[in-house]
C-alpha cells in the first residue's frame, strides 16, 4: 500500500506517426478498466463505442478486469509494474484509499485543465457528497446505485398476500411467513449483505456507523455497529435464519442468483439489479419494487450510495489527458445519463438527467426505475447517512460478514459476533492510518 502511495506511474501509449494523411493517424487509446459483466459490461461497452464513433482522436479502450476487488487489485498491481490505466473503476468501498494514496488527479481539476466546464452543482447530493473533498468532485460520478426492495408477485399471489413490498421489518418477517408456508424457497433474502444488512440499516434509521462521521471528518478509528440498533438487527435477521423465513445466500451479489431463478420472494439488492432481473424473469415470473423496510423506534435517516466511480491516474501525457476529459464530458451528457440510467438501473447523477428521464417518459413506462431515486429524496441525509469513508473498506466489510455467517450459524450471539467484527475492524483502521502518517 505504501507503494500504491508513493508512485503511481503514467501508463504511456506510444502513436507512431507517418507520413501519411492525417485521417489515417493512430488514435491515442485510452485505457478504461471496469468491473462490470452481463448486461452492465454490455452497456458500459456500448458507451465507449458511441464516444469512439463521436470523434477521430481518441479511442477509448474499455476493458473488464473482474469483480470490484479484482478491478481496484489489477490496477494496485499495475501501478506496481508502472503501466497503470489512464482510468479505473473503484467501488464506493475504495474511496478512502483512492483519496490517500496520492496517485489521483481529481476530476474537477482535469475537466478545468481542459477547459470543458461540468455543472457539478447538478449532481444530486448524495453522489457530490460522497466524492468529493472540499466540495470538489475527486472522480468522476459514473455508476451510483443504492439498495431497494424487489418482490416476486408470483409468489405473493400464491401465498394469499397484497401486490405491495412490505414497507416495515414486521411486514417483510409477516409476509415472509406466509411465503413460506406457501412452500416458497427463499422467503426473504438478500444480496450484498453487509452493504444492505449492516451499512445502509443504520443509514437507513440515521444510526453511526462508525466514528468521525462515518469517516468524513477524518480517518475513522472504530465501527459503532454493536450499539443497541445493531444488535436488535441482527437478532431479527438471526432469528430469520433459524426460523427459515429469511435465507443467507452468501456474499457479494451471489444471492441474485436466487432471486433471478424466481426462488425468492423478497429480497434486497442494488437498483442496479434491474437491468439483469428484467433480462433473466422475463417471460417466467412478474416482480414489483419497494423502499428499504424500517424498523420501528428509529428516526429516518436516508440510504447509501454504492456503485462505483471512475478515478484518473497520475502521470499519463497532457494529450491523454485530453481525451479522459473529452470521454467524461460524454459521459457527463443529460442525454447520456439519461440513457444510461434508463438502461441499467443505476441513478441518474444529474438533476437534469432526473428531469429528462421524466419528460421522456421513462419512469411512467418503467416506474421501478423511479423507486430508488424517490427512496433517497424521501430520505434525510445526515452525518450519519451521507455514507461512509474507510481504508480498508473491503477488509472491514469482510470481517463484518464472516461474523454475519457465524451469527447466522448458531455459533455466536449477534452482540459477540458484532463486537468481534468492531474489535477487528478496528485493528484494519489502525494499520491504515499507519500507511498515511
Amino acid at each position: 500500500m505504501k507503494a500504491f502511495r508513493s508512485s503511481f506511474a503514467g501508463f504511456v501509449v506510444a502513436v507512431v506517426v507517418v507520413a501519411v494523411p492525417a485521417a489515417s493517424w493512430a488514435r491515442t487509446e485510452i485505457q478504461f478498466w471496469h468491473a462490470l459483466q452481463a448486461v452492465l459490461g454490455e452497456r458500459t461497452q456500448e458507451l465507449a463505442t458511441k464516444f469512439n464513433a463521436t470523434q477521430k482522436d481518441y479511442e477509448v479502450k474499455a476493458i473488464f478486469k473482474g469483480s470490484y476487488p479484482e478491478t481496484l487489485n489489477a490496477a494496485i498491481a499495475a501501478y506496481r509494474a508502472k503501466q497503470p490505466p489512464h482510468v479505473v473503476q473503484v467501488y464506493e468501498v475504495g474511496t478512502q484509499t483512492m483519496l490517500s494514496s496520492g496517485a489521483v488527479y481529481p476530476v474537477y481539476q482535469l475537466m478545468k485543465d481542459n477547459g470543458i466546464a461540468i455543472d457539478w452543482n447538478d449532481l444530486i447530493g448524495p453522489v457530490k457528497t460522497y466524492y468529493s473533498q472540499g466540495g470538489n468532485l475527486s472522480s468522476m460520478a459514473f455508476n451510483s446505485s443504492t439498495p431497494i426492495l424487489y418482490y416476486n408477485k408470483d409468489h405473493f399471489k400464491k401465498a394469499g398476500l397484497p401486490d405491495k413490498a412490505p414497507a416495515t421489518w414486521d411486514e417483510v418477517e409477516a409476509m415472509a411467513k406466509k411465503l413460506q408456508a406457501a412452500g416458497v424457497k427463499c422467503p426473504a433474502s438478500s444480496g450484498w449483505p453487509s452493504w444492505v444488512l449492516v451499512e445502509n440499516m443504520h443509514a437507513w434509521h440515521d444510526q453511526p456507523f462508525a466514528d468521525h462521521s462515518n469517516g468524513f471528518d477524518g480517518l475513522a478509528t472504530t465501527l459503532s455497529i454493536n450499539g443497541a440498533f445493531g444488535v436488535k438487527m441482527m437478532d431479527l435477521l438471526a432469528r430469520g435464519v433459524k426460523e427459515g423465513w429469511f435465507t443467507y445466500h452468501g456474499r457479494l451479489n451471489k444471492a441474485e442468483a436466487n432471486m433471478g431463478a424466481g426462488e425468492c420472494g423478497i429480497f434486497m439488492t442494488s437498483s442496479a439489479y434491474i437491468g439483469n432481473l428484467t433480462r433473466v424473469s422475463e417471460g417466467k415470473f412478474t416482480w414489483g419494487t419497494g423502499f428499504l423496510p424500517r424498523m420501528a423506534g428509529f428516526p429516518q435517516g436516508n440510504s447509501i450510495i454504492g456503485g462505483a466511480t471512475l478515478w484518473v491516474l497520475k502521470g499519463a501525457k497532457a494529450d491523454d489527458y485530453k481525451g479522459v476529459a473529452q470521454f467524461f464530458k460524454h459521459i457527463a451528457s443529460t442525454e447520456n445519463q439519461a440513457w444510461w440510467a434508463g438502461i441499467t438501473g443505476y441513478l441518474p447523477i444529474s438533476n437534469a438527467a432526473v428531469k429528462a428521464m421524466e419528460a421522456s417518459g421513462v419512469y411512467q413506462k418503467n416506474p421501478h426505475l423511479k423507486t430508488s431515486v424517490n427512496q433517497m429524496t424521501s430520505g434525510k441525509t445526515t452525518p450519519n447517512s451521507q455514507g461512509i469513508r474507510l481504508g480498508n473498506y473491503a477488509s472491514i466489510r469482510d470481517a463484518i460478514e464472516e461474523q454475519m455467517e457465524l451469527i447466522f450459524s448458531g455459533k455466536k450471539t449477534s452482540k459477540q459476533g458484532l463486537d468481534d467484527a468492531v474489535a477487528k475492524s478496528r485493528e484494519i483502521l489502525k494499520e491504515f492510518a499507519a500507511l498515511y502518517k
